[in-house]
């Protein structure tokens, strides 16, 4: 049962691919300072110090450094980045755990998984629609990454792994505190995202989920904690949201945001940014194409100190992200509406970005306008209405925008 998995967790070749991977994903540092530009040759000098801690259960990590980030819809995610060093040491132990436990998870689970993806969990959730399972439970857990409790999980890695010194190890990553303000702050729940190791650990903790709705019957996809199951009818759902609800704060303590939970129809509920209309067929959701527009008005800002072919560069590099998700859905007509939208943001920002009368009526000149045209230097229109008008649609043209590779996601979804 794994009695010897240390010796495999600072073997030379899993080291080096851990130390190869933390160093690919960059990342910021932890409450030492220390940057991954560092982390190799601190590992050349301490690696004898480091395995021999490892080996005889001695090591002991260091708190992480609390990071938060705002939501979109409010409130804010709480991040724990774990030092480079200790980023390496999750790492190596990632790269030894993870082949033990993926044979043993389900296959309605699909994040953070060697070969598993968002968009095949969308696509799994299409099939149940199609195939006439049209409610459905959208279940938000509430703070799930926070509230995961440690002697469950303990419990569980230990039903797998019998190496105590593996298992005190992972066991002191979830103990080792949060750094804020200079003060450390005891864990005692919870698993800090930021860490390699966390992904992993989120998806052994929720497998008991996942059979459990497999020893019900029923249909489901989930994305880490996100976690939507299918049904035929209205009634069935409901009873599913209280008897799932029920089970979680019962068998693993965890908490349904009943603000954000709800029995609905596929195309009134969203996945993974996605939502499926009546027919079964992936569209993006309203929210993830509010989310697109606030983050258009926000790159297209004028008043940004960069360069035209940086605030470009910056754009395309959103935009084919942007487009490398949401491409798999297959109504594409809310997408190419957003055609004209998106050049008249591009265009009102550089009429913002010329300033004044003389620099608009040059810029104007230099992009070919001529005659009466050149009159609208002058005016006193605000930029969102000009941006609009015929004078800047010629000298910013659709030609001219995309000559210069001002892209808009129509060129995309053509392309």
């Amino acid at each position: 049962m794994h009695e010897d998995l240390m010796e495999q967790v600072v073997s030379p070749d899993n080291a080096r691919r851990a130390l190869e991977a933390v160093v690919s994903n960059r990342g910021a540092g932890g409450i030492d300072g220390m940057g991954v530009e560092q982390l190799e040759a601190h590992v050349e000098r301490h690696w004898m110090s480091i395995k021999e801690k490892l080996l005889t259960g001695r090591w002991r990590p260091s708190p992480v450094r609390r990071v938060e980030l705002p939501k979109p819809q409010g409130g804010v995610r709480l991040l724990g980045i774990p030092t480079v060093v200790d980023r390496w040491i999750q790492q190596m132990l990632l790269e030894v755990l993870q082949p033990i436990f993926e044979p043993l998870m389900s296959a309605h689970s699909y994040g953070f998984r060697p070969g598993r993806s968002a968009h095949m969990a969308v696509q799994a959730a299409q099939g149940y629609v199609q195939a006439g399972k049209d409610w459905v439970v959208d279940m938000d857990i509430q703070g799930f990454f926070d509230h995961i409790h440690h002697d469950i999980l303990m419990h569980r890695i230990g039903e797998t792994i019998r190496d105590k010194r593996v298992l005190g190890l992972v066991g002191r990553y979830l103990r080792a505190g949060v750094m804020l303000n200079g003060v450390v702050m005891a864990t005692d729940e919870g698993v800090p995202q930021g860490g390699p190791l966390s992904p992993l650990l989120s998806n052994i903790y929720l497998d008991a989920l996942d059979r459990e709705l497999e020893r019900r019957g029923l249909s489901f996809c989930r994305y880490a904690d996100d976690c939507n199951i299918y049904l035929g009818s209205a009634r069935a759902a409901g009873r599913v949201m209280e008897s799932i609800t029920g089970w979680l704060k019962d068998e693993l303590r965890l908490e349904v945001n009943r603000d954000k939970s709800a029995v609905g129809r596929p195309w009134e509920r969203k996945f993974l940014g996605f939502c499926l209309d009546a027919q079964g067929r992936i569209d993006i959701a309203p929210k993830s194409l509010e989310k697109f527009k606030d983050r258009v008005r926000e790159l297209w800002r004028s008043c940004q100190s960069a360069s035209s072919e940086q605030l470009r560069d910056r754009w395309v590099r959103y935009l084919r992200g942007w487009w490398n998700y949401f491409r798999l859905s297959e109504c594409r007509r809310a997408i190419t509406a957003l055609e004209g939208w998106v050049r008249r943001h591009i265009r009102k920002c550089f009429w913002l970005r010329w300033h004044h009368k003389v620099g608009r009526l040059n810029a104007l000149r230099r992009l070919g306008v001529r005659g009466r045209l050149l009159k609208t230097a002058l005016s006193g229109r605000g930029a969102w209405h000009l941006a609009r008008g015929g004078t800047l649609q010629t000298a910013l043209s659709n030609q001219v925008l995309r000559r210069f590779g001002f892209l808009v996601p129509s060129d995309l979804v053509v392309g």
